[in-house]
């Protein structure tokens, strides 16, 4: 088979941890990985025997889905650019990589320890099969790995004896089935909206998808990133009366985070969409939206924090006070993603020539219009 003749069917081996078990380790040596190609590769021979007109290639890692589906598929791309450079017959039909003095081939093959203790452990398979093979080889495959994809029981021994774990299941998945296997737990944690946005970016990245989130927050993907609503831009659609408003905005920035750290980990940009009335400039993990300038009658500006339980900062507003107390607001930042709250608020702070003091309001502050405001009277 030339390499130039061969297609990649991408699948993989997920490993189900009993309940509170985690291995300490996340990759296999070359030796390891050598051992396992072989087990797996008799494995997939007993539930699809076509599969040995096929290359097999392995990689080594345990890495959580978050990591293998991510656009472009990062992860099986490297396998496979590694696969095509070895050639057949070095190493008869089975192509494995595992570390080389701790460290594996390619950064995409390294897997990240943020994800190492998720629930299910996945290590990327991939099959190089001839293009007049390939689709009958992926339909046969989708057929049975879902149907009857338990792996042989010298697989799941060697796994757990060398990881030192015990394993509920350990199982071949297609990555359609993985993909399938996402979207219903994002649609069971009432995500199914991101899902919506993902899948795009993952199968259809050049076309432009729109989806509106479980609490009403708008949300478009296009050209690679995930465009949000901003907060303000989503309070000033909205009516009711004040209590209600703040009780909705705290949820809202609840969900914004919640969004944001998942495309974070799937490596999705998540950009806010800047409010129509305001100069708009977004940082790493914030929008500052400015409103107004400086009044030289009004009092020095102050800078204040509106919190929601369980929340921490919402928002920072920097505002000024004019006779009667009345607060003019000059800007609001919407930190969120956690560790963008330092940065914004010493930008802030530069900006405006504020102390580094900051009025913790410990609440959401809506003005008359129920909009983001600040206290009408000065807080000692």
């Amino acid at each position: 088979m030339e390499a130039q003749a061969l297609l990649a069917l991408p699948i993989v081996l997920a490993l189900e941890p009993v309940a509170g078990e985690a291995s300490s380790r996340t990759t296999l040596s070359r030796d390891e990985a050598a051992e396992l190609a072989e087990l797996i590769a008799a494995d997939l021979h007993a539930l699809v025997p076509q599969v040995d007109a096929a290359r097999l290639v392995l990689a080594g890692a345990l890495f959580d889905q978050v990591e293998l589906l991510r656009p472009g598929f990062p992860v099986w791309t490297t396998l496979d650019e590694l696969a095509r450079r070895v050639p057949r017959g070095e190493l008869d039909n089975v192509v494995a990589f595992g570390t080389h003095d701790g460290r594996m081939p390619a950064q995409p093959l390294e897997p990240s320890p943020i994800f190492a203790d998720g629930p299910m452990r996945l290590l990327p398979l991939s099959l190089l099969a001839p293009a007049t093979l390939a689709d009958e080889l992926s339909e046969l495959l989708e057929v049975h790995l879902v149907g009857r994809g338990e792996a042989g029981t010298l697989t799941a021994d060697w796994l757990m004896r060398t990881l030192g774990i015990r394993l509920e299941h350990v199982r071949y998945l297609s990555r359609d089935d993985l993909l399938a296997l996402t979207c219903v737990q994002y649609e069971h944690v009432n995500l199914a909206s991101l899902w919506t946005l993902l899948e795009a970016a993952l199968l259809t990245p050049r076309q432009a998808e729109s989806a509106m989130s479980a609490r009403g927050l708008s949300l478009q993907y296009a050209d690679g990133k995930v465009l949000a609503q901003s907060p303000a831009q989503w309070l000033a659609a909205q009516t009711g009366d004040i209590a209600q408003r703040v009780h909705d905005f705290a949820g809202i920035v609840f969900e914004l985070r919640q969004y944001a750290a998942l495309l974070d980990a799937h490596q999705l940009p998540l950009l806010l969409q800047p409010a129509a009335h305001a100069e708009t400039e977004a940082g790493a993990g914030y929008l500052l939206e400015t409103l107004a300038a400086v009044e030289p009658g009004y009092e020095s500006p102050v800078l204040f924090a509106h919190e929601a339980p369980g929340l921490g900062v919402v928002a920072l507003t920097v505002a000024q006070r004019g006779e009667g107390g009345a607060a003019r607001a000059l800007a609001h930042g919407y930190p969120w993603q956690p560790q963008a709250l330092g940065p914004l608020l010493a930008l802030l702070a530069d900006r405006y020539g504020i102390a580094p003091g900051l009025h913790a309001l410990g609440r959401i502050v809506l003005d008359d219009r129920g909009q983001l405001g600040a206290p009408a009277t000065a807080l000692h």
